[in-house]
């Protein structure tokens, strides 16, 4: 599915320029992404590489693959190159994903994250208290964070 169609209302150029510029620092680089992948599989993946110890990097060459290099995170074979490149068994991962080893798990925590009042990715918990809903302006960030830290003092 194209993101366009999905969310009409985005300048997806703008979006890209402002995120290009906020990643530049950190080694970020962004692509222009303009389709929405089936993230099922990916997740499950993601559950796996977090049991074997492996998740920020499992995290991070899938944001690779899906924002810089413009690959499908929903395709198995990207899947398992990304969980290759964090030294992951591709074979037992492509073994856990036809067995849905962890599709159960995915549920619960989609559960979870619904019952909290959470149906929107990505959702950012701030301080066990606080949520920011999708991808909003740096100085929301930054305003709540200041509001935290007053909180605390």
């Amino acid at each position: 599915m194209l993101l366009a169609e999905s969310l009409p209302h985005i300048d997806w150029d703008e979006l890209y320029d402002r995120l290009r510029e906020m990643g530049a620092p950190y080694g970020k680089v962004f692509a222009d992404v303009r389709f929405l992948p089936n993230s099922h599989e990916v997740l499950q993946a993601g559950e796996y590489s977090l049991e074997h110890g492996c998740f920020e990097q499992f995290n991070e060459a899938v944001f690779r693959a899906y924002f810089t290099d413009l690959q499908d995170i929903g395709d198995r074979s990207v899947i398992c190159d990304a969980a290759a490149q964090c030294g992951l068994d591709a074979e037992d991962l492509t073994r856990a994903l036809d067995e849905s080893r962890y599709a159960a798990r995915l549920r619960e925590v989609t559960g979870m994250a619904r019952a909290g009042g959470i149906n929107s990715a990505p959702t950012f918990i701030i301080d066990n208290r606080f949520a920011i809903v999708g991808m909003q302006p740096e100085a929301q960030f930054r305003q709540l964070l200041q509001k935290i830290s007053v909180s605390h003092t």
